[in-house]
């Protein structure tokens, strides 16, 4: 570690034109910087001395005791209280000019018993007052979106238990999911009409997202649910299997019967009766009613014995 090295010269060549400077010393420190040494004589001056200014407001004088080498702004903010001004409202005039927060009072030339006047500054007070409008309308869209999420957060545990029931083949009550898609829409409509900045806004989006896929959510359930409800469940259809297996022998049984009672219904209900009975016509010629009444003639004696008895008479 370098040690400092103290050194005494006189003064910087543009000083030496007086001859009554003293010297002076210097030190040199560890980055090789020449500074002036540190007099400590200087850590151990007094403090500023207080003066009393009087403030003139409306009518009425207040007489304030501050440190001479203070800031009008801290004047100010020393005035709140016997006045009830808030210190951004206010105007300080010192000689019919007005000074600004950052001036000192020793610079501006106050002194002890000096004269200030204090006016009140519309401007100043016109821009607090929207300033506060606006912080309040920030906390209440803070609180407003703070309730709301607690509210969706009560929300969504419902929805994953319903969620859980169908997923599980269950069924709920239709109008359970209608009426949490009906709370879920209420708290969409209380976020639209929040209006924020900055961190409450992005506040209210990430709450819109939730509630949308809620929304989402439930649509889905619906659609199962309508589903598991059209059909059964697997017990009840294992059921119905064994229902029918049982009765099958019984219906086999009945189908047997009934097919075997078919055939005498069918014989009562309608009779056809077959016959080989020939209607004959008186105004048939004699040697074809000789041809079809005389079966046991062969085709060859019954052409020899037709064939002589036609003529032409007949036909």
């Amino acid at each position: 570690m370098m040690q400092m090295k103290t050194k005494t010269t006189g003064m910087p060549p543009m000083m030496n034109g007086s001859s009554d400077a003293g010297e002076k010393e210097w030190e040199l420190r560890p980055s090789g910087m020449l500074v002036q040494k540190r007099n400590p004589d200087c850590e151990n001056r007094p403090p500023p001395p207080t003066i009393r200014v009087r403030v003139k407001y409306h009518s009425i004088y207040h007489e304030i005791n501050i440190s001479s080498q203070a800031t009008f702004g801290e004047l100010k903010k020393m005035l709140t209280g016997p006045t009830g001004l808030h210190h951004q409202d206010q105007k300080l005039l010192y000689k019919d000019k007005e000074r600004d927060n950052k001036a000192f009072l020793d610079i501006a030339g106050v002194k002890d018993k000096s004269k200030i006047v204090l006016m009140e500054d519309p401007i100043s007070q016109e821009k607090r007052y929207l300033e506060m409008r606006k912080n309040a309308k920030v906390e209440k869209a803070a609180k407003t979106i703070s309730e709301i999420t607690l509210e969706v957060d009560r929300l969504a545990r419902q929805v994953s238990a319903l969620e859980s029931i169908i997923s599980k083949g269950g069924r709920v009550v239709e109008k359970d999911l209608i009426n949490l898609t009906e709370l879920l829409m209420n708290q969409l409509v209380q976020l639209d009409g929040i209006i924020a900045e900055g961190d409450v806004k992005l506040q209210r989006k990430n709450q819109v997202r939730r509630v949308q896929k809620c929304v989402e959510t439930l649509d889905v359930l619906k659609i199962k649910n309508s589903v598991t409800k059209d059909q059964p469940s697997l017990a009840q259809q294992h059921q119905r299997h064994s229902n029918k297996q049982a009765s099958s022998p019984v219906q086999h049984e009945k189908s047997v019967k009934t097919k075997q009672q078919q055939p005498s219904k069918n014989s009562t209900s309608g009779s056809v009766v077959i016959t080989t009975q020939w209607e004959t016509f008186d105004s048939m010629p004699a040697p074809l009613l000789d041809h079809f009444s005389s079966p046991t003639t062969t085709p060859s004696t019954h052409a020899a014995a037709v064939q002589p008895r036609l003529s032409w008479d007949l036909l």
